[in-house]
């Protein structure tokens, strides 16, 4: 197993040029899988994507090694009463599964969305409670279980 130097691992705001990058680990059915979008099949389709939802999203990065998009993160907040609450998600290239980047990407997530987004107060995410490994992420970054679904 190659091992990542977790240094490299950034987060950036999406652009234009990442429709190449996008569309390797976007295009890939184990990453959209279990996503609200489904997987990519050409450039320009990722181009439009990136255009008209990654960019004007309130808090979506790309997760970068090397500036290279590899996955991305989202903060999806709440709005009206709820508006102190938001929502947290995540793709990342299959290749890179297992390697720490996930946990990497949403700690500095969580550092940069307190201060980007002064009104969220809460941050939560919906686990896979069969994936276990999933469920040890989540502690690792300190996400707290509340309840099963």
């Amino acid at each position: 197993m190659e091992i990542i130097d977790l240094s490299r691992v950034t987060l950036r705001p999406f652009e234009l040029m990442d429709a190449h990058d996008f569309l390797r680990w976007a295009g890939d059915d184990r990453v959209t899988g279990n996503l609200r979008w489904p997987a990519f099949t050409s450039e320009e389709e990722a181009l439009t994507f990136i255009r008209d939802v990654c960019v004007p999203h309130p808090w979506r990065r790309s997760i970068c090694i090397d500036d290279r998009s590899i996955g991305f993160i989202s903060i999806f907040p709440e709005t009206g009463d709820n508006r102190f609450k938001a929502h947290i998600g995540y793709g990342l290239s299959h290749e890179y599964w297992g390697k720490g980047i996930t946990t990497r990407a949403v700690s500095v997530a969580v550092s940069q969305v307190f201060n980007d987004l002064p009104h969220v107060l809460r941050l939560q995410a919906f686990v896979q409670t069969q994936r276990v490994s999933k469920r040890g992420f989540a502690q690792e970054v300190h996400l707290s279980q509340r309840s099963n679904l």
